[in-house]
């Protein structure tokens, strides 16, 4: 039989577990929809800033070729020209001396030591004619080669570019179908430079699983996303954040995203003041340093920032969660 008294002490034990996990910023209540939005827009967005980068880094890789080959191309233009004019020399010499041809040449010697030294002489003129050829001849297709990979290079631009444009117009009508994307100002503010994360030889960036630990949650990210956390906490961003999550839409389940509370201790009401400003400027943090962390879009007060279009405004609703008003959302490629 359950006593008054232990009924009571079993409801106090209860409420006193509550006011517990109430109180510890690890069970602060993270954002209930993992970016805002629908799942469409996404969907939408990850796969038209992934194509952006992509295209985006491709068209850097191609600039950067194409300035190689322009300062290979000069060098072998100056090797071509000297090489036609040794050959042009080898031609005179041989016009000057007389030499009409081989037969012509042995024809007119007076004396078997006369004939073997015009042989001699004959023989040198011509492995030398040859040699020159080849060079002048080796010179001018190098030319010929690294102009038609300029060329391609250029097309290969124009390409990357045209990509570019589509998949910002893809991103940008999929806020409008959402009900956002209209341009909107950013917010100011300087910015500390952050470590750049590694990247593959030609630019890109490497592809990575959730394969670390995330230190805010029992979960995993990946290590760009872990290396961003930590640019941002040596910036001196030190309020708390939440990563992984194992459900859900977004980048969250997948350990590329990751949740920066505006207020020090979790995701409170609507930022204002001090944690407004800590939140604009952690966000303008991740987006001078989109290039050097890897970044995909950013989400802060009822806007985001894309690579490709920079602050438009988003669509969210009905709480400071998800209009992105006391957190900033950061999603990495």
């Amino acid at each position: 039989m359950v006593t008054p008294g232990r009924r009571l002490l079993a409801v106090l034990t209860v409420l006193l577990s509550l006011a517990f996990f109430a109180a510890d910023p690890a069970a602060a209540a993270a954002p209930g929809d993992s970016e805002g939005g629908t799942a469409k827009l996404r969907t939408a967005l990850d796969e038209a800033t992934r194509g952006y980068l992509d295209a985006k880094n491709a068209l850097a890789a191609s600039q950067a070729k194409q300035k190689d080959l322009t300062s290979q191309l000069t060098t072998l233009q100056t090797r071509y020209a000297d090489a036609t004019k040794a050959v042009g020399q080898v031609a005179d010499a041989a016009y000057r001396s007389g030499r009409l041809g081989t037969i012509s040449a042995l024809l007119g010697s007076n004396s078997p030591e006369e004939f073997i030294e015009r042989a001699y002489s004959l023989n040198a003129v011509a492995v030398t004619s040859s040699g020159k050829l080849k060079e002048m001849t080796d010179a001018r297709d190098r030319v010929t080669t690294a102009k038609a990979e300029i060329e391609a290079a250029i097309a290969d631009q124009q390409k990357q570019v045209q990509v570019m444009a589509a998949r910002k117009k893809q991103a940008e009508d999929a806020l409008i179908a959402a009900g956002g994307g209209a341009s909107v100002p950013g917010f100011g503010g300087l910015s500390k430079t952050a470590t750049p994360a590694p990247r593959n030889s030609d630019g890109s960036w490497p592809k990575e699983s959730c394969s670390v630990d995330d230190p805010t949650t029992s979960g995993c990210i990946t290590p760009r996303t872990l290396h961003a956390m930590q640019e941002a906490k040596k910036a001196g961003f030190t309020h708390y954040v939440s990563c992984y999550r194992p459900s859900g839409e977004g980048e969250h389940p997948k350990g590329r995203a990751c949740d920066f509370a505006a207020a020090k201790t979790g995701f409170e009401g609507v930022a204002s003041g001090a944690d407004k400003t800590y939140g604009t400027n952690l966000a303008n943090f991740f987006i001078k340093n989109a290039d050097n962390l890897g970044v995909l879009y950013v989400i802060w007060f009822r806007r985001i920032w894309l690579p490709g279009s920079g602050w438009k405004s988003y669509s969210g609703c009905c709480d400071p969660a998800a209009t992105h008003e006391n957190h900033v959302h950061l999603s990495m490629y």
